[in-house]
């Protein structure tokens, strides 16, 4: 029913914010990556939008940009995830860093959201495996992200787990640099990059 709202912030508060479009307030639960880049009160902003309709109430859901919108929809389709739950994870976790986290496996990394377990997160990673990737913006190059299982790249992903960093940390690192190198020398330099986040 709504694409999106362009208009004034005149409410913002930890879960939502609201976008008057032509003398009108529109109140949209949102997540805490959207908050922090569409600015302050007062300023202008656009929200792309999921209106959920039920039998006790109508929630609009507001997101600044195309790709978290198709995430949460896609997050929404996992059974046992409801609205709250899809907010909690893309509030942890970009659109980049969760397909990332589905296509490598790594249900750990969904589990830092608020109210999301160990059974949830795997869920989620078996049920968009494939979906998740496909619908996203071709912008969202997640192959540049995700470091190749075979050979000393493999290896040094490995290592790196076994050291307690997640399968998408690791990944993301290693695919930073040079596959070339020896497996020694690419955990080295990836130690060195995850030390600066």
């Amino acid at each position: 029913m709504f694409y999106s709202l362009t208009g004034k912030i005149i409410m913002q508060d930890a879960v939502s914010v609201a976008i008057d479009c032509g003398g009108v307030g529109f109140r949209c639960f949102t997540t805490m990556n959207t908050l922090k880049k569409i600015g302050s009160v007062g300023g202008t902003a656009t929200l792309f939008t999921h209106l959920s309709v039920r039998e006790d109430a109508m929630d609009l859901y507001g997101f600044h940009s195309n790709e978290e919108l198709t995430c949460f929809r896609e997050l929404l389709s996992v059974s046992g995830v409801g609205p709250k739950a899809a907010l909690a994870v893309l509030s942890a976790l970009s659109p980049e860093k969760l397909a990332l986290a589905i296509a490598t496996g790594d249900a750990k990394t969904i589990t830092q959201a608020q109210g999301v377990g160990p059974k949830l997160a795997q869920r989620m990673v078996l049920e968009l495996k494939d979906k998740l990737s496909a619908g996203l913006s071709p912008t969202m190059d997640l192959s540049a992200g995700i470091a190749s299982a075979a050979g000393n790249a493999g290896e040094a992903v490995s290592a790196l787990v076994m050291l307690g960093y997640s399968q998408s940390e690791a990944s993301v690192a290693v695919a930073r640099i040079d596959s070339a190198l020896p497996v020694e020398e690419l955990i080295k330099q990836a130690l060195k990059n995850l030390a600066k986040f």
